[in-house]
């Protein structure tokens, strides 16, 4: 979809093509936001350590972005590692990493320095790893955003419908996913289409 007018542009990711989707889901969107992240990720082979991490807050599209990553690097996962069961093995699996030069990434919503680690020497080696994190979205990626979040579901956000709501809520991820579930619960409940009154109503449960 595309953005809206002025310095921001959203454009589909323009790294090789196998970047293009992930798992079978829709194309992931670089902007302001996200661009230093794709970089940083697309340069993988000049890494100082063969792992890293990616910081970024729900709803950034973090996963959709490692798990294109992955595909392309041939890398391990670790999703939300910040909340990791196991301390020890994400320690295990830092350590593989070293040892086989094999990528791990890494991802989680906060710097590993207020993860409150129990464990002294995955503390060490997580203060060490390399990060990148996903911005604050710019409106050009919230556009984008909301667009994919109406594709995975089946339909089309009309761009009146978009701006309104937009426009109408906190700039977050978090609070955009929000917004979505109460649109397409309402939606549903109402048997009507996406719409500026549907919204109207809709939000006011926000």
């Amino acid at each position: 979809m595309p953005g809206r007018q002025g310095s921001h542009t959203v454009r589909q990711m323009v790294l090789p093509l196998r970047w293009k989707a992930a798992q079978g889901q829709k194309d992931f969107f670089v902007s302001d936001a996200n661009s230093e992240a794709v970089t940083f990720l697309d340069g993988w082979s000049t890494w100082p350590l063969p792992a890293a991490i990616l910081i970024g807050p729900a709803g950034s599209g973090k996963s959709h972005l490692a798990a294109i990553f992955a595909r392309r690097a041939n890398a391990r996962l670790w999703d939300d590692a910040d909340r990791t069961p196991s301390e020890e093995a994400l320690f295990h699996a830092w350590n593989t990493a070293m040892d086989e030069r094999r990528p791990l990434l890494m991802t989680a919503r906060s710097d590993p320095r207020d993860w409150n680690l129990a464990l002294a020497d995955l503390k060490s080696r997580l203060t060490a790893t390399p990060r990148v994190i996903i911005r604050a979205p710019d409106d050009a990626l919230l556009e984008a955003v909301f667009a994919k979040q109406w594709r995975d579901r089946g339909m089309e956000a009309p761009a009146e419908f978009t701006h309104y709501v937009l426009s109408r809520i906190e700039r977050s991820f978090e609070s955009l996913q929000r917004a979505v579930d109460v649109l397409d619960r309402a939606a549903l409940a109402a048997k009507r289409p996406l719409s500026i009154p549907l919204a109207r109503e809709a939000l006011l449960d926000m």
